[in-house]
Order: C-alpha cells, then sequence, then structure tokens
C-alpha cells in the first residue's frame, strides 16, 4: 500500500492528499468558472489531461490560459459541449470516441438554476434539459469508453454534480416539464432530485463494470449559477426583492468560495478509498445518507425508463400510461412535431 493509499484524503471538508493524476483522461461540463473551473486547476495541477467541455468556447479558452498560468505544464484542452442541445452533445461524444483512447472521470458538473420558462433545442425545460437530460445522453454515449479505460486500469468513476437542494424537489411525474404553474425554483430542485435518482439508477445497471457512480452536494458556493435568482428573474415584482435581500444577506453568511465548493468534487475524483464505491452520495468530502423520498430505487428506474424514451423520440411528450415501462419500443403518442433522434445517432447511443 502506498503512502497515498494511507494518508486520509481529506479532513473537515478539504482534500489534504496529494495523490497524482498523470496519465488519467478527465471530463469536466461547466469547466469555465466557478466549482467546474476550481476542479480542473486542481486536477491539472496533479497531472491530469482536462478537457473542459463548454458550450462558450471563449470563455473556456480564457479559463484555460488562467490554469496555465497557475500549472504551466498543464495539459488542458476545450471543447465545445451544448447540454441544451442534442446534435452538440452527439458531436462532442463521437469526437471523444473517436479521438481519445481512455477516459477515466466524467464530471457532470454544468448547470443552470432559477431561470425563466425556456426550452432547449429539443423542446425540454431549460434546467431539466441542461441539469439532467443532457447530462444523461452524454453519460450514456460515454460509457462504452469509460468501460473500456476500467478494464485496463483503475475503475473509472462518473461523477454528478448534485445539491442538498434535492430535498426540497419533487417529481411531478404528471407534468415533468412543469408547463402548468412554472416555478424556476421548483423546477431547479427537481433537476438536482432527478441528479439523485440518475446516479443511483446508473449506479446499479454498471455493476460489475469497472466503472462507478456517486453524487454529491459541493455546498452553498458564491458563483453565477444563482444569477437569474438573484436578479429575479421571472419572479413577481414582491418576489424579486425578497430573493434578491435573501441573496445578498447568504453571500455575508452562507456562501462559501469556489474552491471551497470544488473539495467534494475533487474528493470523488481522486480518493483511492472510493475506487469501488458506486450509488452514494457525498457533501463535504465524507458520505452522506439518503433519506426520504431521495432514496427511491422505484422511482430512479422510472425516470431513467422515461429518459431513455425522451431521447429515442426527440421530445419531452410522453403519454402518462407508458410512464415506468422499461421498455424502450412502445410506439410514440401525443409526439409533438420536432423530429426523432436521427438513426445514425441511435445507433451510437446503442453501442
Amino acid at each position: 500500500m502506498s503512502v497515498h493509499e494511507r494518508t486520509p484524503t481529506a479532513s473537515r471538508g478539504w482534500v489534504q492528499s496529494y495523490v497524482r493524476m498523470d496519465s488519467k483522461t478527465v471530463i469536466i461540463t461547466g469547466a469555465n468558472q466557478g466549482i467546474g473551473y476550481e476542479t480542473a486547476l486542481d486536477l491539472a495541477g496533479r497531472g491530469a489531461r482536462v478537457i473542459m467541455a463548454c458550450r462558450r468556447t471563449d470563455a473556456g479558452r480564457e479559463a484555460r490560459l488562467k490554469i496555465i498560468q497557475e500549472v504551466p505544464d498543464a495539459v488542458v484542452e476545450v471543447r465545445r459541449l451544448d447540454l441544451a442541445s442534442f446534435a452538440s452533445i452527439y458531436e462532442f461524444a463521437r469526437d471523444m470516441k473517436l479521438n481519445e483512447p481512455r477516459l477515466d472521470v466524467l464530471i457532470n458538473n454544468a448547470a443552470v438554476m432559477g431561470c425563466p420558462k425556456s426550452r432547449t433545442v429539443e423542446g425540454f425545460d431549460m434546467q431539466m434539459g441542461v441539469n439532467y437530460i443532457g447530462h444523461f445522453l452524454l453519460t450514456e454515449l460515454l460509457l462504452d469508453l469509460l468501460k473500456r479505460t476500467g478494464a485496463i486500469s483503475a475503475p473509472t468513476r462518473v461523477i454528478i454534480v448534485s445539491s442538498m437542494t434535492h430535498k426540497f424537489g419533487r417529481m411531478k411525474w404528471d407534468d415533468i416539464m412543469h408547463d402548468n404553474n412554472y416555478s424556476p425554483l421548483k423546477m431547479y430542485f427537481q433537476t438536482k432530485l432527478a441528479n439523485i435518482y440518475h446516479c443511483l439508477e446508473l449506479a446499479n445497471r454498471l455493476q460489475g463494470s469497472l466503472v462507478t457512480c456517486n453524487c454529491l452536494h459541493p455546498g452553498m458556493a458564491l458563483t453565477s449559477l444563482a444569477d437569474h435568482v438573484k436578479q429575479g428573474d421571472g419572479y413577481s415584482c414582491c418576489l424579486r426583492c425578497f430573493f434578491t435581500s435573501c441573496c445578498c444577506c447568504m453571500e455575508k453568511t452562507v456562501y462559501i468560495p469556489p474552491k471551497a465548493a470544488a473539495q467534494t468534487s475533487i474528493y470523488c475524483t481522486i480518493a483511492h478509498e472510493l475506487r469501488l464505491v458506486s450509488g452514494s452520495y457525498f457533501n463535504k468530502c465524507a458520505e452522506e445518507r439518503l433519506t426520504g423520498h431521495a432514496y427511491n430505487d422505484e422511482a430512479a428506474m422510472r425516470l431513467y425508463d422515461m429518459t431513455m424514451k425522451w431521447i429515442e423520440r426527440g421530445t419531452p411528450t410522453i403519454s402518462p400510461v407508458h410512464i415506468g415501462e422499461s421498455s424502450l419500443n412502445t410506439p410514440a403518442q401525443g409526439r409533438r412535431s420536432i423530429e426523432g433522434i436521427p438513426p445514425e445517432q441511435m445507433q451510437m447511443l446503442r453501442e
């Protein structure tokens, strides 16, 4: 056993280990700012080859230059990924599968929070699409590469950044996109619960594959994620004033710097003691038990099957009578005019 394996990886919410990640390849979504940037900076400093998957490549290139200024020998690349577009996700995954010999860690970090009602390219709610569905599809497309790497190296890892706000979330099964009585924050809470369910079901399906999947709460970080909430976008005048006041107060008393919030993502990436741990939830660099409605294998399976149907059909419309069926071959009902996934992309998903 090496010295690093004997040394506690983290203490009091901070990573203490100097373990290296030389020859490892890590993808981090939303890595151009906030928690994603701090995670990329740390892992690049450990020798990992970091792929920053960003919607805005100009911001990604600026972030890359900042990392190289701090870590001159860092191996960091910027690639475009728009989680609100299936086409962008397929293009990113295809590029990875064609050009990358290995993938050791996938960190699903990107998110939007509390934004006004809007849609992804395929017609999903923007928060649900970016925070959950886009990452779900990305993960499915990269599983083969993760499995191949895991078979020749240490177990590979999928890390899903959720939030403690999943406790406030409820799956609105009969109106999953919240088309009626839309609440930006309620939708955000639902997406974070969906992240938890994704982790639970994916971990079950990955048993014996040498790929693990864990999720985490990063902490209440002072980043741009909450800008929509602070500005009160999509809220009434009274609620806008309330949220603005609350956020100003929280910035002084509750929020932590992005570097501190990135510690649990870093811990889940490098901790030797987690190499065979899967389906767990972490907070402050320690495992935390999921309770109540969050620990629900039946709901996790139901959402997983529903999401696979969305991906196959390229539309959020599914008749409620089919929700929870495990087959992908159920005929589409109530389908919108949005075209489904092209055959070559569906083949890629099933490879």
